[in-house]
């Protein structure tokens, strides 16, 4: 055991019994950062529009903070931009998260000094989790990538902006700068192509040992190992036991990974964006991700199947329950009030509070009244793999409503690497899981509304291409699972 892996243990058991404090005091501690962030910012222009001096409790603030979009905070948010102080949160972000909205043009998040640290800590704590858990420290001594967008910042009216895990490469702890790859130059290229390709160049005869990334681009990045090496990607990098992501759900590509590894490694599962740092994953034993109570965010939870009701419920953290649908709607100290990401998640535990990410609130298929949602679909090609020969690659759902002939159905575009030894086995094993877990498809199967679903054979590399085609390719970029329209699967 070396010096750094030996202080990282002792590191990882002070920080896990530090968190032990708020974790086992999930409702005080909530409610301790919720009359903070009103205090602080009831002086702002935010805060006097919407009566933050006579907000007492959770019951006052329902009353006059509505729930927001980035729409809704639109035009506050164009006073920050525009460099004015004191608008959402005292004084000036330190940056703007830079983002592409589907229908609000270029998103900016304020990033302030109260909030930027949990974008850093969490990210840390997760690795320390693991380490306290498992014992494993050795990965520190190795080399880590962490594939992200560019750290080169614009400015805008004194205010610094750029994509969010560019802006966190300048945080990077000094400790880890000599294990850290890629080089600052090739992160800074802009090209998702290009940029792989150098990476894979610098990498190639490093031992690296943790690799981090949105699962979808790093499998890029282990196609083009392979094709060099011609060898899986654990026996290139013998010292590989842990893989970071977020952003999309990896069981669905864990047994591709797995077979371009050669083996499996553990993984650690992050919930992070622009708008705060949510959950990571806590154990690799439970199920979920330990949701973070104490990172200055003041969290609400709507159910999904209310959500379009006029005046949904708002519930703390006190009021949840286990397995329940639920848009996150988050008040944060950068600013942001009664602000809905747009996330679904579900409680896996109440003791201590893990979440798991269910899917998108305007991501769903509902064409007929099913409520498909993202988990649902997942789950199901998840189950359909288990028992087959089959390897997928990338996959998105649509729904035909007027096909040429026949009743309507769920036409699921999948990109193949291996193709299952019976399509139509395979495709009937996803509609009975889709039954079983969504009962509203059910009863449209039963009912004669649609029939089962269809299976689209996607050609290698077409998602690739697809995303590529919208200027998408690479960073935190995500394909969305499924849509209620047909935007997508048209150009595919």
């Amino acid at each position: 055991m070396s010096i750094k892996s030996f202080f990282a243990k002792i590191y990882a058991k002070t920080v896990v019994s530090k968190n032990k404090k708020w974790v086992d005091n999930p409702i005080e501690t909530q409610e301790k950062i919720f009359k903070e962030l009103i205090s602080n910012a009831k002086n702002t222009a935010f805060g006097k529009d919407h009566n933050f001096d006579k907000i007492q409790n959770h019951t006052d603030f329902v009353k006059n903070v509505p729930i927001n979009d980035y729409e809704g905070l639109r035009k506050y948010v164009d006073r920050v931009v525009q460099g004015e102080e004191n608008v959402l949160w005292p004084g000036k972000p330190i940056y703007f998260a830079k983002t592409s909205g589907t229908t609000s043009g270029a998103k900016y998040i304020p990033i302030t000094k109260e909030s930027m640290p949990s974008h850093i800590e969490g990210a840390k704590n997760a690795i320390l989790y693991y380490i306290n858990e498992t014992g494993n420290a050795d990965f520190v001594d190795g080399k880590m990538i962490f594939l992200q967008g560019s750290p080169i910042l614009e400015e805008k009216n004194g205010i610094k902006l750029g994509r969010l895990s560019g802006i966190a490469a300048h945080y990077v702890p000094s400790y880890l700068q000599k294990n850290r790859l890629p080089s600052w130059e090739t992160n800074c290229i802009e090209d998702w192509e290009t940029k792989v390709d150098a990476v894979v160049k610098e990498t190639y005869n490093q031992n690296m040992t943790v690799i981090s990334g949105i699962p979808s681009w790093v499998q890029m990045y282990f196609e083009k190992l392979i094709e060099k090496s011609n060898k899986p990607v654990g026996d290139l990098f013998k010292n590989f036991n842990l893989f970071i992501y977020g952003g999309v759900n990896y069981e669905p590509y864990r047994q591709k990974f797995e077979q371009m590894i050669g083996r499996r490694v553990d993984s650690i599962e992050l919930f992070p964006a622009s708008e705060g740092f949510f959950a990571y994953q806590d154990s690799q034993k439970e199920k979920g991700m330990l949701l973070l109570l104490n990172s200055g965010i003041f969290y609400e939870f709507i159910k999904a199947d209310e959500f379009f009701t006029e005046n949904p419920k708002r519930y703390t953290i006190g009021e949840v329950e286990l397995n329940i649908n639920y848009v996150l709607i988050l008040s944060t100290n950068a600013g942001l009030w009664g602000y809905n990401i747009g996330d679904t998640i579900a409680f896996t535990s109440l003791k201590p509070y893990r979440i798991m990410v269910t899917g998108r609130i305007k991501h769903y298929i509902s064409a007929f009244g099913e409520h498909v949602i993202g988990k649902e679909v997942e789950t199901a090609l998840q189950e359909a793999l288990a028992t087959s020969d089959a390897i997928v690659n990338e996959f998105t759902v649509a729904p035909q409503i007027n096909p040429i002939d026949g009743l309507p159905y769920h036409e699921w575009f999948v990109e193949f690497e291996k193709l299952p030894s019976d399509l139509d086995a395979f495709a009937l094993k996803i509609d009975n899981s889709m039954r079983n877990q969504n009962v509203y498809y059910d009863d449209l199967i039963v009912g004669n509304v649609l029939r089962t679903l269809k299976i689209t054979q996607v050609p290698v590399n077409g998602f690739q291409n697809y995303m590529k085609s919208i200027g998408k390719l690479g960073g935190q970029n995500k394909l969305p699972r499924l849509s209620n329209d047909r935007k997508i699967t048209d150009c595919l």
